[in-house]
């Protein structure tokens, strides 16, 4: 049995999860409705859901290698379409370097990082960007993938270098530096 795929996943309160035969899959599709929105996901064959009072119970039909991956990997879904539905998630990005900044450009967000131009990245729907700081991004929304795809993108805009250490990182990242020319001749 897997150790995450056999923990029951509790319903809270206000959040209304539905089981029904068909998806992408030929097989299951859940969805989940809450006060923030509403998620769905289709399930592969091999994988039972049940709803049950308020827990959602997953149950493989067999033992097979898939089966077992897979296991744990829709409760891991589920339980983060549930979250996301009652609180959402959140990544918070930091720029770091001399000039560089962010501004909303509507719900777009415009990025002027040292480039030759400001790089304008388009707000997926389902996402909402703010910029607190010049220097600060956030990035929140009901799907737990998506936040962490949008960040990873704009992330990806300009990199942290390893050298000065500028350029998109998460909030609380370490950014290992390396010793420059200089120092690296002086020894």
């Amino acid at each position: 049995m897997s150790r995450i795929g056999k923990n029951p996943i509790t319903i809270e309160n206000g959040v209304s999860v539905e089981v029904s035969p068909g998806g992408r899959f030929n097989h299951l599709s859940v969805s989940v409705k809450g006060p923030k929105g509403e998620l769905s996901e289709d399930v592969r064959k091999g994988i039972d859901v049940k709803v049950e009072n308020d827990t959602v119970i997953l149950e493989r039909k067999n033992d097979s290698k898939m089966n077992k991956g897979l296991h744990g990997l829709y409760r891991s879904l589920i339980a983060n379409m549930i979250e996301g539905v009652t609180k959402g998630f959140q990544k918070d990005l930091e720029l770091v370097g001399v000039g560089y900044r962010a501004e909303m450009k509507g719900n777009d967000i415009e990025l002027s990082l040292g480039l030759t131009h400001p790089v304008l990245y388009k707000t997926p729907e389902g996402i909402k960007i703010e910029v607190a700081d010049k220097t600060e991004v956030k990035i929140t929304g009901i799907d737990k993938h998506l936040v962490g795809q949008v960040a990873a993108a704009i992330r990806e805009i300009r990199k942290p270098e390893p050298y000065k250490g500028k350029g998109i990182r998460y909030k609380g990242e370490q950014v290992k530096r390396k010793a420059g020319k200089a120092a690296a001749a002086s020894e």
